[in-house]
């Protein structure tokens, strides 16, 4: 006979398992159906205790709920939200006082005297309904929900007000991001489209080659790069492309040593954070017609801490101020507000700007 996959599973004991706690906070009308459960129980309990009779204390609080539960939510869905939280604290107060007032009277006047007396306790009950201490007590005994049910609602609302303003806040951030990211990609492209530019203009062999690295960058900056983080091996390709593709523009006018130390394996980064300094390096330190320039670069990562250091010469007057400005330009504010928004706290970049050669180090923990 052959047993079918659903009958197994219906009696595995998966099956039986307590449904999900997340699933019954967020169903509403459960929770008040617990919280009223509880509040019985415990001034039940309460009262049951100090009158040394559990029963008359349980009815008692069971036929008064429907009129705390009126007060409460008369409370919670009409006075709080026309008057306690647009500030009207004086009419609030004023018309909390009169319900309650209200409210303490029907108990007084209706409830005690032709309900529960009659009814819980005719012989043991005193015939106090009407003296003023009777409808302070029953002031104080309404005064007890409303304070505990107005603090769970004021707690409820800043939790809601905090949530949309970190919602808002992280909106924000994820826009000022995307608007700094849009600004490296057409500023990555240019500075790619003039090294195939040049080595067009020279009909040099290598042409081809640029071209079919620059798909390959274009490929990660398309897809990749709209990821949150991407594998920290994707990112040094990456580099390690880019890096190709200038030395075939400049040939043997510039030494590039590129190193690399320590595992990078599982480590993730945002993507197109490292790219700005090795461009900077090459477009500044060494774009103009000299001989003897060099770039040196240098990765390396220790548990979960990234260092990323970048040297390039300054190859004559030009260069040296090219650099200059980059390290006070739209490039430099760029890259410390992608790296204040994604690594606030966990990095540190320290700039060294010498008459001979310009280093920027770069220190990130890597999550």
């Amino acid at each position: 006979m052959e047993v079918k996959l659903s009958t197994v599973r219906a009696i595995t004991p998966e099956a039986w398992s307590l449904p999900d706690v997340r699933n019954i906070t967020q169903n509403r009308l459960m929770l008040h159906v617990l919280f009223w459960a509880v509040y019985v129980v415990f001034f039940g309990l309460l009262y049951g205790s100090y009158i040394d009779d559990y029963y008359n204390a349980f009815m008692v609080e069971l036929v008064e709920l429907p009129f705390k539960m009126l007060l409460v939510y008369f409370n919670m869905y009409y006075l709080m939200p026309r008057y306690l939280l647009e500030k009207r604290y004086l009419e609030f107060f004023v018309y909390l006082l009169l319900l309650m007032g209200a409210i303490a009277a029907m108990l007084q006047f209706v409830l005690l005297p032709f309900l529960i007396h009659p009814l819980f306790c005719p012989t043991t009950c005193t015939q106090d309904n009407f003296t003023m201490y009777r409808f302070i007590k029953n002031e104080v005994n309404v005064s007890y929900v409303i304070a505990i049910t107005t603090v769970i609602a004021l707690l409820k609302t800043w939790y809601r007000q905090q949530k949309a303003a970190q919602s808002l806040t992280q909106d924000k951030l994820e826009a000022e991001l995307k608007v700094l990211k849009g600004q490296i990609h057409p500023h990555f492209l240019f500075n790619t489209l003039n090294s195939l530019y040049s080595l067009t203009l020279k009909k040099s062999d290598n042409a081809p080659e640029v071209v079919l690295k620059l798909s390959s960058l274009m490929d990660y900056m398309l897809y990749d790069a709209n990821a949150a983080t991407v594998a920290l091996e994707k990112e040094l390709a990456y580099i390690k492309n880019y890096v190709a593709l200038e030395q075939m523009r400049y040939g043997d006018r510039v030494d590039v040593q590129v190193t690399e130390a320590g595992s990078i394996a599982g480590k993730q980064i945002a993507p197109m954070l490292l790219l700005p300094f090795v461009e900077n390096a090459f477009k500044h330190g060494v774009s103009t017609e000299t001989e003897n320039a060099w770039v040196r670069i240098d990765v390396k990562v220790v548990e979960n801490k990234l260092v990323l250091l970048v040297e390039n010469c300054k190859c004559g007057t030009k260069a040296s101020t090219n650099t200059r400005d980059m390290a006070s330009g739209i490039g430099l504010k760029n890259l410390q507000r992608r790296l204040e928004l994604l690594y606030d706290g966990k990095f540190k970049l320290d700039i060294e700007d010498e008459p001979e050669s310009y280093a920027a180090r770069l220190e990130i923990i890597l999550d």
